[in-house]
C-alpha cells in the first residue's frame, strides 16, 4: 500500500492536522453597517436590527445574539415580532415578507427563515395596489394585517402567509361614512400606520397618510369611528387603556383624540407643534407614557423648527416641565421605549429609550435624574472615529486588566448604572479561558482598549493623545453645555464622531506589554509616545527627543506636513496610561513599523526614511539608520501630496517606457556588438535568478530595480537575544527590514541593572543581508535551538514560558512577500525556503505564531505560522520546516481594506474589518473558538391566548389538508406548521391520523 501513498503524505500527521487545525467564522462585533430597521418584543426582551444588506440580527442579553441573512440581500425596511412567539417577520425593499422563528438545535437556539411571500394584486393591477406600507401581526397571533399604498388593507394567515381575501379592508368600504366633503377633498391614500386597540382585539386603528384614521371593527367588518385630521398624517400611538390615541404629522404637530363608546364625531383633545410657531420638521413617530405621578411621558422623533434645525437628528423627551432634545450625530433610524408589558399594569411607568441611529445604538436611562445615557455592553460604535491600526494582546495578567478597567470606570462616571434594559435569552457558552485585549488606533488621536475574551467586545477604556500636542480643539470642550434659557433644549448623546481635528493625530501603531505595563504609540505625524500605567491623575512635563531619519543628508528635502506642536511646561492625564517621553520623527512621516523591549527598556521606530532606536529610560537617543536609496525621493513627499506623487510616478512610468524603446532600437541597431549585449543581457538574467531554481510549474518572478519608490520603507523590527557575531556569544540584537528587501541587523549592548543608568546603551551594525528580489520583508523571526520561536520579553521572569535553548544554534525566519526563507545564525546561510509567489501566485501580507492546541488532548501543542496572502486566503505553515499545512479561503480578494487590517491573535483567532463599523472574528484552532452560544426559551403566556392560538393553528392545519390543490409554499408552510405543533401530543395525534385517512 505504501507505493499508493501520495508522496510526502503522512497518515498520523493528517489525523494530528484534523485534531489542530480548523476554521470558523464565528461572530461580527461592533456596530451593523447600514442598518435599516428596528424590532423589538417586549415578550422575549429581544431587540432586532435589519441592514440594507439584508442581514437581521437579534440581540438580548450580553452574549445572546443570533443572525440571519436574507438571500435576495435587498434592504430590510421593517422588523416585527409576533406577539407573544419566538418568531418575526421582515419587510424587504422588494415588498417580500419573511418570517423567521428561534429554534432549538443541540441545546442552543437557532434564528431560520420559515416562510416567505410576495403579496401579488389581481392581473393588470399596478404595484401599488399591493406595495406594503405597513404591517399589523395581530395579537391572536393568526394573521398579519398589511397595509398598501392603495388603502387596501390585506389580511394573510400565519405561518402559512395565505391570504384571506374575504377579510380584505378595502379604502371605498372605509370611506362609506365619511363626510362628503372630507371625502370629495382628499382620497386615502395610503396607509401610513395599523395600531390595535390595547384593550380590544377585534379593533384595529387605520392611519393614512392624507389625515384620515378609522376606527375598524373587525367583527362586523365596519368603521365605527372616522377622525378626520387636517395634516399629512406620520404615524399613531394607543395610549394603554384604550381611551385616546395619538396622531403625529408632517408639519411638527401631534393631536390627542378621544376614543368613545357612542358613534359621536370625534373631536380632538388637543393639537400642539412643540417646538411652534415657526415651520417645524415632521414628527415621525410618537409615544405617550403614563405613570404613577399623572405626568405622562412624551417621546417624539423630529419636530425640530426647520430653519435653524432642519439638519438636527434629534428625539425630544417631555416629562411635565422637564424637556430635553436628545441630539444625534447621524440619522435616527428608528426608536422604542421599554416599559412595562405586563398586561395587568395600571401604567407605563418607561425605564429606557432605545435608539437606533445610523452609525450607533443609544440607550437613554428615563428612571435616573437628568436621563443619562446607558453604556451598552455591546453593539460598540467601533468606528467612532476611524479605526486606523488594530492590535491583540493574548492572556491579560489580571492586575494589568484590573487597572485598565479602573481607569476606564473613571471615565464612565457619567453613564446610568442601570442593568442592561435588553436582557432576553440565556447565555450558555463557556466563561472565556483568558483574558485578551483588542487595541484600535483611530484617526482622532485615540487609542480604545476592548475586551475581545467572549462573543461580545466590551470598551473598557479610551485613551487620548491629544493632550500632548497643541491643536484647534480644546480637549476642555465640553459639547453638551447648554445655557439655561436655551431653546430647543438640545444635548447631544452618543460616541459617534467622525470628524478629526487634525489627521496627523492618528495611530499608525500599537504596542502593549503586558507584563511591565507599558505602552507605546505611533502616529501620521512621526510621533512615538511612550507611556505607563499610573492608577491615579498626575500632571508632569513629558520629555521630547528628536530622531533625525536623514542625518543630514544632502539633497533631501521633506514636502510633506508639519509636525505637530507639543504642549510646553506640565500637561495634566488622567488616570492611565500616561506618555513621559514622546520621539519625534524628522522628517515627520508616518511610522509604518514599531517595537518596545520592556526588559531592556528600548523602543524601536521606522518610517519611510529609516528606523531608529531610542532608550526610554535614559530617554536618549541610542542610533538612526537611513535606509533612502538615492533615486527614493518619492518618500519625502509624504501621504498628504499624493498628487504630486501620481503625477511623478506616471513621469517615472513613461520615461521608462521611452528608456526601454530607445535601449531596444540601440540594441537592434548595434551590428557586431549585438551578441556582446545578448551575452551581458543573459549572464545579468542568469545572476538574477540564480535564486529561483525554476521549475516548470513556477511562475517567473521578476527581480525588483533598487531604484523601485519606497525601498526604504521600513516594513518590520524585531528584538531578539541571539548569536549574531559568534556561535559562543549571544547578545541582544535589533532586526529591521525594509521593502526593498533588505535586512539590516544591530548588536546591543544593554548594561546591566545596576549600572543601566549610568552607562549608555550602545550599538554596531552586524549583519546586512540583501534579497536577491528585493520583495518587501514583512516579518522576522529567530528560532532557538528546539526550533521554537523566542519567548516575549519578561515572559520568561514571569514564569509563563520555558527559558529559550542558548546551546543548539539559532536559525532566522526572514518572511518576505513572495517567499519565506530559513537562515543559519551566525553565520547567515541560507538553509531552506518556501516560494509562495512562484508556487502559488500570492504575496503574503500579513504573517505571526501561532500556538495550536490539540482538542483531543492537553498534552499536545505546536507553534506555527499563520500567513495572510493578497487573495485573502490563510496559509498555515509548520515551523521549522516550512510545510504547508492547510489553506483556508477567508477574505474576498476584492475586499483590500479587510486584509489590510487582519490582526491575528497568538492562539490562531484573528479579526478583520467587513465594514468600518464591524470586526469579523474568526478561527483556525479546533480548541480556541469564541461563538454564541444562547437559548431563548419561551415564556409563559396565559392560558387562554394560549388555547385560542392553538385552535386557529388547528383550523388553519385542517385548511391547508382539506383544498385539494397543494402549491409548493403551502406544502411548506403544512410542514412548517407540523414541526410548531410537535410539543402538542393532542395536535399531533389529531394531524397524523388526518393524514393517514387522507392516504
Amino acid at each position: 500500500m505504501r507505493r499508493f501513498l501520495r508522496p510526502g503524505h503522512d497518515p498520523v500527521r493528517e489525523r494530528l492536522k484534523r485534531d489542530l487545525f480548523q476554521f470558523n467564522k464565528t461572530v461580527e462585533h461592533g456596530f451593523p453597517h447600514q442598518p435599516s430597521a428596528l424590532g423589538y418584543s417586549p415578550f422575549l426582551h429581544l431587540m432586532a436590527i435589519g441592514t440594507r444588506s439584508g442581514a437581521i440580527k437579534l440581540y438580548g442579553a450580553p452574549g445572546v445574539e443570533f443572525m440571519g441573512l436574507h438571500e435576495e440581500n435587498n434592504t430590510v425596511t421593517q422588523i416585527h415580532f409576533i406577539p407573544d412567539q419566538c418568531q418575526l417577520v421582515t419587510l424587504l425593499d422588494d415588498n417580500s415578507l419573511h418570517l423567521w422563528s428561534l429554534k432549538q438545535h443541540s441545546g442552543a437556539s437557532e434564528l431560520r427563515e420559515e416562510h416567505r411571500f410576495t403579496l401579488k394584486g389581481p392581473p393588470g393591477s399596478p404595484p401599488s395596489a399591493t406595495q406594503i406600507t405597513a404591517v399589523l401581526p395581530h395579537s391572536s397571533r393568526e394573521v398579519l394585517y398589511l397595509g398598501t399604498e392603495s388603502g387596501n388593507i390585506f389580511v394573510v394567515e400565519l405561518p402559512s402567509f395565505r391570504v384571506l381575501e374575504d377579510r380584505t379592508i378595502t379604502s371605498e368600504a372605509v370611506l362609506q361614512r365619511v363626510p362628503e366633503d372630507y371625502c370629495n377633498r382628499r382620497s386615502c391614500e395610503l396607509v401610513e400606520a395599523l395600531r390595535e386597540h390595547p384593550k380590544n382585539p377585534d379593533q384595529i386603528l387605520i392611519g393614512y397618510s392624507r389625515g384620515l384614521i378609522v376606527l375598524w371593527d373587525l367583527q362586523n367588518s365596519k368603521a365605527t369611528h372616522h377622525f378626520l385630521g387636517s395634516q399629512q398624517l406620520e404615524n399613531l400611538y394607543w395610549q394603554r387603556d384604550g381611551s385616546k390615541f395619538i396622531s403625529c404629522h408632517y408639519d411638527g404637530s401631534y393631536t390627542q383624540w378621544p376614543v368613545s363608546s357612542d358613534n359621536r364625531q370625534p373631536e380632538p383633545l388637543e393639537n400642539l407643534v412643540p417646538y411652534g410657531p415657526f415651520p417645524c420638521k415632521a414628527i415621525s413617530k410618537i409615544y405617550w407614557q403614563t405613570t404613577k405621578n399623572g405626568l405622562p411621558y412624551i417621546i417624539f422623533q423630529g419636530g425640530m423648527p426647520r430653519a435653524s434645525y432642519g439638519d438636527r437628528h434629534s428625539i425630544s423627551v417631555v416629562h411635565g416641565s422637564q424637556q430635553t432634545a436628545f441630539d444625534f450625530t447621524s440619522r435616527v433610524i428608528d426608536f422604542f421605549i421599554i416599559f412595562s408589558s405586563e398586561p395587568t399594569a395600571e401604567f407605563d411607568d418607561p425605564s429606557a429609550m432605545v435608539v437606533l441611529a445610523e452609525e450607533e445604538l443609544v440607550v437613554i436611562d428615563l428612571k435616573s435624574a437628568g436621563w443619562p445615557a446607558v453604556h451598552p455592553p455591546y453593539l460598540a460604535s467601533l468606528h467612532c472615529s476611524a479605526i486606523t491600526c488594530s492590535h491583540h494582546v493574548s492572556n491579560i495578567p489580571l492586575k494589568l486588566w484590573e487597572r485598565i478597567i479602573s481607569a476606564g470606570s473613571k471615565q464612565n462616571v457619567h453613564y446610568s448604572n442601570m442593568p442592561w434594559p435588553i436582557d432576553g435569552g440565556t447565555n450558555i457558552a463557556p466563561d472565556p479561558p483568558q483574558r485578551d485585549l483588542l487595541l484600535t488606533g483611530h484617526e482622532d488621536g485615540t487609542v480604545r482598549f476592548w475586551d475581545a475574551s467572549g462573543v461580545c467586545l466590551h470598551l473598557l477604556y479610551k485613551l487620548s493623545t491629544v493632550r500632548v500636542f497643541l491643536t484647534d480643539a480644546d480637549p476642555n470642550d465640553n459639547m453638551n453645555t447648554l445655557g439655561e434659557d436655551e431653546w430647543p433644549p438640545l444635548r447631544k448623546v452618543g460616541t459617534f464622531d467622525p470628524y478629526s481635528d487634525d489627521p496627523r493625530l492618528g495611530i499608525q501603531k500599537i504596542y502593549l506589554c503586558k507584563y511591565s505595563g507599558y505602552l507605546a504609540v505611533a502616529g501620521t505625524a512621526g510621533q512615538v509616545l511612550v507611556m505607563e500605567l499610573n492608577d491615579e491623575d498626575a500632571e508632569h512635563v513629558v520629555d521630547h527627543a528628536e530622531a533625525d531619519l536623514l542625518q543630514d543628508q544632502e539633497g533631501y528635502r521633506w514636502k510633506g506636513h508639519e509636525k505637530l506642536k507639543t504642549r510646553d511646561g506640565p500637561v495634566r492625564f488622567e488616570a492611565g496610561f500616561q506618555p513621559f517621553v514622546l520621539v519625534q520623527c524628522q522628517p515627520p512621516a508616518v511610522v509604518t513599523s514599531l517595537a518596545l523591549h520592556s526588559e531592556w527598556k528600548l523602543v524601536a521606530f521606522g518610517t519611510s526614511h529609516g528606523f531608529g532606536l531610542f532608550d526610554h529610560q535614559q530617554k536618549r537617543l541610542v542610533f538612526v539608520k537611513c535606509t533612502l536609496h538615492p533615486s527614493d525621493q518619492l518618500a519625502l513627499e509624504g501621504p498628504l501630496s499624493r498628487v504630486k506623487s501620481l503625477k511623478k510616478s506616471l513621469r517615472q512610468s513613461f520615461r521608462r517606457i521611452r528608456r526601454s524603446r530607445v535601449s531596444s532600437r540601440k540594441r537592434r541597431g548595434g551590428g557586431g556588438n549585438a551578441s556582446e549585449v545578448q551575452e551581458a543581457n543573459a549572464k545579468f538574467d542568469q545572476d538574477t535568478l540564480q535564486e529561483m531554481e525554476l521549475a516548470p510549474v513556477q511562475r517567473k518572478i521578476e527581480a525588483r530595480s533598487a531604484e523601485d519608490s519606497f525601498t526604504g520603507f521600513v516594513r518590520t523590527l524585531y528584538f531578539a537575544d541571539t548569536f549574531l557575531r559568534d556561535s559562543s556569544r549571544h547578545c541582544p540584537s535589533l532586526w529591521a527590514g525594509t521593502n526593498g528587501g533588505t535586512v539590516y541587523a544591530f548588536c546591543l549592548r544593554v548594561p546591566p541593572a545596576e549600572r543601566r543608568m549610568d552607562e549608555p546603551v550602545r550599538a554596531e551594525q552586524a549583519k546586512e543581508i540583501q534579497l536577491m528580489h528585493r520583495a518587501p520583508v514583512v516579518g522576522i523571526l529567530v528560532l532557538d535551538g528546539r526550533s521554537t520561536p523566542l519567548p516575549e520579553p519578561l515572559e520568561v521572569a514571569h514564569d509563563l514560558s520555558k527559558s529559550p535553548d542558548m546551546q543548539g544554534s539559532h536559525q532566522l525566519l526572514v518572511v518576505s512577500e513572495e517567499q519565506l526563507k530559513v537562515f543559519t545564525l551566525p553565520k547567515v546561510s541560507s538553509k531552506l525556503k518556501l516560494k509562495l509567489t512562484a508556487l502559488e501566485g500570492c504575496r503574503v501580507r500579513k504573517v505571526t505564531v501561532a500556538n495550536f492546541g490539540s482538542c483531543k488532548t492537553d498534552d499536545y501543542s505546536e507553534n506555527d505560522l499563520a500567513v495572510l496572502t493578497n487573495l485573502g486566503d490563510i496559509q498555515i505553515i509548520s515551523l521549522p520546516l516550512l510545510k504547508l499545512q492547510i489553506r483556508y479561503p477567508c477574505i474576498r480578494k476584492e475586499d483590500v481594506s479587510g486584509i489590510a487590517s487582519c490582526v491575528f491573535t497568538k492562539y490562531g483567532q484573528g479579526f478583520y474589518l467587513i465594514s468600518p463599523s464591524e470586526f469579523e472574528r474568526f478561527s483556525l484552532s479546533t480548541k480556541w473558538l469564541v461563538e454564541p452560544r444562547c437559548v431563548v426559551d419561551m415564556p409563559e403566556v396565559s392560558s387562554n391566548n394560549h388555547v385560542h392560538n392553538r385552535s386557529g393553528m388547528e383550523n388553519a392545519a385542517r385548511k391547508s389538508r382539506s383544498s385539494g390543490d397543494y402549491g409548493e409554499d403551502e406544502r411548506k408552510s403544512g410542514r412548517l406548521m407540523e414541526h410548531a405543533l410537535l410539543n402538542d401530543e393532542k395536535v399531533l395525534k389529531e394531524i397524523q391520523s388526518t393524514l393517514e385517512g387522507g392516504r
